[in-house]
């Protein structure tokens, strides 16, 4: 076996095994689904829930399936303010799932950086820096994202910030812990004696072979800053009004529900808990393949 299959092999082997389990694959296809409706929210979704030119007070509150007064149905009905609410749903979608992302990136940037720095320095600095991750994970997510935004105000750069804070830790813990035992390891006593500097020794060598708990990890946490971006959205001080995510869009209607105008809660609703639950499913997942003490 030359290098190149040698190489693609495990590759092919880790897509074999994701594909044997019906689940996985069904939930990749639900997030899959969801994405390309997010990203394509513009253009399929029947109308622009941010121009207020194409609202009509008059529709306001529709059941679904209802027609508009311009001539539309309403396919899952229309919100207080007479918003399509498959149109709103769409581009909440697009709102909480690039919140999500984003600040999982970020903090999982920061967090890398700060926990191979951790492992590989040690001393004083190692100590210092768990530390401060130890005080980070002592509070609350929603209790800290909550006090930034009190601070801050409303607006997806400040919520995707207040994410940030509240995620890096776990990253930094994750890697300081899988960077410790690979430096341990030969590899990086060989590379030490070829002269190679830290910063190649540590995101060239170390960082590879700490990349798959950080890839679970980081799955599970985009759902978790999703269904935190929704919490801090429902309680008003997440986004405002004009970029409504699905966590605005479940409180909008939550004052419509005992009058039995359930879909404007329920249907957002239901969008969140597929994103989320299918993030969960493929984060699973790959937990369990990553995982060599499950085979």
């Amino acid at each position: 076996m030359n290098a190149a299959a040698a190489a693609a092999s495990p590759t092919r082997e880790f897509a074999a095994g994701f594909a044997r389990d019906r689940v996985a694959v069904a939930a990749l296809a639900l997030l899959g689904l969801l994405l390309a409706a997010a990203l394509g929210a513009s253009w399929i979704s029947p109308q622009d829930p941010y121009d207020l030119a194409q609202l009509d007070i008059l529709d306001a509150r529709l059941a679904p399936g209802s027609a508009s007064s311009a001539g539309g149905i309403y396919w899952l009905g229309s919100d207080g303010q007479g918003r399509d609410l498959l149109s709103a749903i769409l581009h909440g979608l697009r709102i909480s799932l690039g919140v999500g992302i984003l600040s999982t990136v970020a903090a999982l940037a920061i967090g890398l950086v700060i926990g191979l720095v951790s492992a590989r320095a040690g001393g004083w600095i190692d100590a210092l820096l768990m530390r401060v991750v130890d005080l980070q994970l002592s509070f609350p997510s929603i209790l800290v994202a909550l006090i930034l935004l009190a601070v801050t105000g409303q607006g997806v750069d400040r919520i995707i910030v207040a994410l940030v804070v509240v995620q890096w830790a776990y990253y930094a813990r994750t890697v300081r812990g899988a960077a410790l035992v690979e430096l341990k390891r030969e590899y990086v006593d060989a590379a030490v004696c070829a002269g190679y500097g830290e910063a190649r020794i540590l995101f060239r060598h170390v960082l590879p072979n700490v990349l798959p708990p950080l890839i679970v990890v980081a799955t599970v946490q985009v759902a978790h800053a999703i269904a935190l971006e929704a919490t801090l959205s429902f309680l008003g001080l997440g986004l405002p009004i004009t970029e409504p995510s699905l966590g605005l869009l479940i409180a909008n209607g939550y004052t419509y529900l005992l009058s039995g105008q359930y879909w404007i809660s329920v249907f957002p609703g239901l969008a969140l808990l597929l994103a989320i639950v299918s993030i969960n499913l493929v984060g699973d997942r790959l937990r369990d393949m990553l995982n060599p003490r499950l085979h």
